[in-house]
């Protein structure tokens, strides 16, 4: 007996960790059907999670990498657009909606069943940040928490977010954890190389195409500022100066000093480095341009007197892996900074 469609259910507007709001479209039901039933039928999203609120891990066996195939930006988001960074003495506040300005890919889709949703970024990044002796890896190497915190923000509200959740038998004690650019776990990345997080958040795991050509990212220039990594320092794009301290020496495209390892991982997973995984890199000091956070200290148009600054690059590992200060956490980990959760969406008539 087919009591009724499922596909006649929408989700409305269902703030994290709550029961979703149901409206019923061409609903046909011969009896009324008891409220156990539906319950049954149609679980909340929390209790489809686990105990701590997140999905629990897929359990992947693919060792290699793939062609990485993203899907078209030609979407344009409804949402008004939320972006303000206000500098003073000693901090630069950030109010942003997450909301990029540029086309993005439809959403949900096959791959990312996600819907975007304005989010509430709200929080403040030191003026001077001071550089630590050790760099502070993105990654969290415990099973406890997020295993990735965000990298930074672009000047149009969207986080750089580099890191997956996926990991090799969905094993993070073992913590061979997916590239997102790998193209070993399809994750519905669009041309702008972003996808949507559970909570409707829309973020870039590689070079953000949209943005960077709004910014006019030119080869024959120094780039603009493209945004600022979570302790502070800026953040640029693929090209340089070739002397950093003279906006004088000409132009060239930076390269990381990262490189895949040689040879095969040990089993399992198995397999040969071929950047499936983020531990297929290792660090090479002097082999490109930057230092292990992907970045150098550097004369700019923003900061004349110089400034340490982060570069996106096309090489591993596109967006920086490591911190050069003390960040902000804005997911997990120490210094964690817990955002108020999303409003209700506004979108222009």
């Amino acid at each position: 007996l087919k009591l009724f469609n499922f596909h006649s259910f929408r989700k409305r507007n269902s703030a994290p960790n709550s029961f979703p709001t149901w409206t019923i479209q061409n609903f046909v039901m011969p009896k009324l059907i008891p409220v156990w039933l539906l319950i049954i039928l149609c679980p909340s999203d929390a209790q489809q999670r686990n105990p701590g609120g997140r999905p629990p891990l897929r359990k992947h066996t693919i060792t290699e990498r793939a062609e990485l195939k993203t899907i078209p930006a030609v979407d344009e988001l409804l949402f008004k657009q939320v972006k303000q960074f206000k500098t003073s003495k000693n901090e630069r506040k950030i109010e942003a909606n997450g909301i990029p300005e540029h086309k993005v890919g439809r959403f949900p889709s096959r791959h990312n069943p996600n819907e975007i949703r304005e989010q509430t970024h709200q929080f403040s990044l030191p003026i001077r940040p001071e550089p630590l002796s050790q760099p502070i890896p993105l990654h969290n190497e415990t099973v406890r928490g997020p295993p990735n915190t965000p990298f930074g923000i672009a000047l149009n509200g969207v986080l750089f977010d580099p890191g997956t959740a996926e990991f090799y038998l969905g094993d993070r004690h073992a913590d061979w954890n997916y590239e997102a650019l790998g193209g070993s776990v399809l994750l519905g990345l669009d041309e702008n190389h972003g996808h949507v997080q559970p909570n409707g958040s829309y973020h870039y795991h590689g070079l953000p195409i949209g943005l960077l050509k709004n910014l006019g990212v030119k080869a024959k220039e120094h780039s603009p500022l493209v945004g600022y990594a979570m302790d502070g320092y800026p953040i640029y794009a693929l090209y340089g100066y070739s002397n950093p301290k003279d906006p004088n020496s000409g132009i060239k495209k930076l390269k990381s000093s990262f490189r895949l390892k040689k040879g095969n991982r040990p089993s399992p997973p198995g397999g040969k480095y071929d950047g499936a995984f983020s531990k297929d890199y290792k660090y090479v000091e002097g082999l490109g341009d930057l230092d292990m956070c992907n970045g150098r200290f550097t004369v700019t148009k923003e900061f004349p007197k110089g400034t340490y600054a982060y570069f996106l690059t096309e090489d591993w590992p596109v967006i920086p892996r490591y911190f050069k200060a003390e960040p902000l956490r804005l997911r997990g980990g120490p210094g964690y900074h817990r955002e108020g959760r999303p409003p209700l969406p506004r979108r222009t008539p």
